[in-house]
């Protein structure tokens, strides 16, 4: 069961002038499911993303990098789940390619302004077949409050669909942000997730949404991790239909700019958190914060060492207060001059560790009484410096094991 998540009300996603989205059942992997998502954008709009950094990228991943390079006329998504057109060489380009022809007849666009994405089983051979034969049921779908469904069409593994909106006032105009993701494991981004959209109608300056959607990526999608393994599709769009009646932004560090950035971080960072909230097989949810290391690199080192850990994560399953596991990995983290008679460690409101060892006050009854929580804090001191981060993560139970060796079945 997910850790303290539930369904996104529709009533809750508000629809974002400028974006429509049609799901289809396509039948890519199996029958009677929703697999194959299309969303529109009005001409105008503007579109920018980030992928994953694995070498062996999926061939939508090596398109959409390709088209986002060449042109600012992005008028089309197509999504698909089910099959990733990942290792499947210069066969799996061709028939990326393919599917957005397809799509480009129906709509009356360039192929070039469409962007492919898949996510499923890795070696397959993508079946454009049925996915251009259920392009016609996905835009007769097509409509502006059609995000909860969306979010259930682009999941694989994951047990619920994730989703996210909020509206912002800015220059006397209502700015919509409303997003979805998806994603349960395979999450160590290195970027962002295994999919994730995020659309605004706020005006901004064309030239500014990479920079939004790095930013927003870092913040977010980046600081998760669900078992350390970076996926082969990991995709992050961010598309300003720009249509909300307000000044133009071109500035981001202007009070406007600001108001968008933190905006958007914030819908990014709830999506993020809902895929390690729904962790294959995760009961936890852990929040892991450094602080007081020099830069935030060396924080980010030290946060990933205790997420990845196998022996942490199966201890806080366990509900198993042998904290100890937690300093091994932030000894191991690649942090060469670390003095470890400096390292202060809270669980939550329970100090555990002080410069360097086991804080006399400290019992195992009081870490457990944290332990067995569904949603925990770890927090380590570094006494270096003044710089910190924060990774979320989950625990690693059996069913994590259950789900993966049963995953193509």
């Amino acid at each position: 069961m997910p850790v303290n998540l539930s369904a996104p009300n529709p009533s809750d996603l508000h629809p974002v002038p400028g974006v429509k989205l049609g799901i289809a059942m396509a039948g890519v992997r199996k029958a009677n499911r929703r697999d194959l998502t299309v969303v529109t954008i009005d001409e105008g709009s503007a579109v920018a993303g980030v992928f994953t950094q694995n070498r062996f990228c999926a061939a939508p991943v090596q398109l959409c990098r390709e088209r986002l390079a060449g042109r600012t006329d992005i008028r089309a998504l197509l999504v698909n789940t089910g099959n990733a057109n990942a290792g499947t060489g210069e066969d799996g380009l061709v028939r990326a390619r393919a599917s957005t022809i397809a799509l480009a007849r129906q709509l009356h666009l360039s192929p070039e302004q469409i962007l492919p994405f898949s996510t499923g089983v890795i070696m397959e051979t993508l079946p454009v077949e049925r996915i251009e034969a259920g392009l016609p049921a996905a835009i007769a779908d097509l409509k502006a409050d059609n995000w909860a469904v969306a979010a259930e069409g682009i999941m694989t593994t994951d047990t619920l669909p994730k989703a996210a909106s909020r509206q912002i006032t800015i220059g006397g105009a209502t700015v919509t942000i409303t997003g979805i993701s998806k994603g349960a494991g395979m999450i160590k981004p290195n970027m962002a997730t295994m999919l994730g959209y995020v659309a605004t109608d706020a005006k901004v300056a064309p030239g500014l949404l990479q920079a939004l959607v790095t930013e927003a990526a870092d913040a977010s999608f980046n600081r998760i991790t669900i078992d350390g393994d970076t996926s082969t599709n990991d995709s992050f769009v961010l598309i300003a239909t720009r249509q909300a009646p307000h000044a133009e932004i071109t500035d981001l560090n202007s009070a406007e700019g600001q108001a968008l950035r933190a905006a958007i971080v914030a819908v990014s960072q709830q999506l993020a958190q809902a895929i390690v909230r729904d962790g294959e097989g995760a009961t936890k949810f852990i929040t892991i914060t450094i602080e007081g290391g020099r830069d935030k690199a060396e924080c980010a080192k030290a946060a990933y060492a205790i997420a990845h850990s196998p022996l942490v994560k199966t201890a806080f399953f366990a509900s198993d207060p042998n904290l100890g596991r937690i300093l091994a990995a932030v000894g191991y983290a690649g942090i060469d001059d670390l003095d470890q008679s400096l390292i202060e460690l809270h669980l939550d409101d329970v100090h555990v560790v002080t410069k360097g060892g086991r804080r006399p006050e400290y019992t195992e009854a009081d870490g457990q009484r944290v332990m067995k929580q569904s949603e925990i804090t770890i927090r380590v001191g570094l006494s270096r410096g003044t710089a910190s981060t924060t990774v979320w993560t989950c625990d690693l139970s059996h069913d994590y094991v259950t789900i993966n060796a049963d995953y193509r079945s």
